[in-house]
């Protein structure tokens, strides 16, 4: 029997549905983004991080698709993280965050230990592309939540890391001038994607199966 008691009738917040003390954690990173906010503070100081929503689609796409590597660009100060971190947890797999401010980064593993999650994932400081290229992948899943002039370098550093069938999610496509990234991802290939109207508007980039002509066949006729 579970000690927690059910949240109340008619609570849909995103977060009642977690566990503790991943949710204790969010709950107050979450007021900590809404009093930045509220003091008015410009972006470059604020966390920025992911509506409850978005951090929901993150978990719910993870577990679809049984996502085991997992890797975040652009972490913050680990919500987005912790939501991808729970769904890798569910199928023994892990994430990888990249956050280019070192004491951002270290804020983050120290919300994630405060999860429960420090053996799920991990933040490293630097440039997301440095990191990118000490892994060897294959990805299943991939998050970009960065700088958004850099969409594109990372993009095209993460992808041949990605698994055919794997994801990438781009966020901030509808709050935000993105219409470069995503007109390069339209004249790609080997790539299909979609915006989807969540929050700040997501881009779900899905990497396709290369297409593989059936081999020819000769028929053969009886001889007499």
């Amino acid at each position: 029997m579970s000690d927690q008691s059910p949240p109340p009738q008619g609570d849909t917040s995103p977060l009642n549905r977690l566990p503790s003390p991943a949710a204790d954690v969010l709950e107050r990173l979450y007021a900590d983004d809404a009093r930045q906010r509220a003091a008015g503070l410009p972006s470059e100081q604020r966390t920025r991080n992911v509506d409850p929503n978005t951090g929901r689609f993150l978990g719910t796409i993870a577990r679809s698709i049984g996502a085991r590597a997992i890797v975040e660009i652009g972490s913050s100060n680990a919500v987005s993280t912790i939501w991808l971190a729970l769904a890798a947890r569910d199928s023994d797999g892990t994430v990888v965050g990249t956050e280019l401010l070192p004491e951002r980064a270290a804020e983050a593993n120290a919300n994630l230990a405060a999860a429960g999650l420090a053996e799920v994932a991990r933040v490293i400081p630097g440039d997301a592309r440095a990191t990118l290229a000490t892994l060897s992948g294959p990805l299943d899943l991939v998050f970009l939540d960065a700088e958004k002039d850099d969409y594109i370098g990372h993009f095209e550093a993460a992808l041949p890391l990605l698994r055919h069938g794997g994801l990438v999610l781009a966020d901030n496509v509808v709050s935000h001038d993105l219409s470069a990234y995503q007109a390069m991802l339209h004249a790609r290939s080997d790539v299909e994607t979609i915006t989807l109207p969540i929050d700040r508007g997501i881009e779900y980039t899905l990497k396709l199966v290369p297409y593989e002509a059936p081999a020819a066949t000769t028929e053969r006729t009886a001889q007499p």
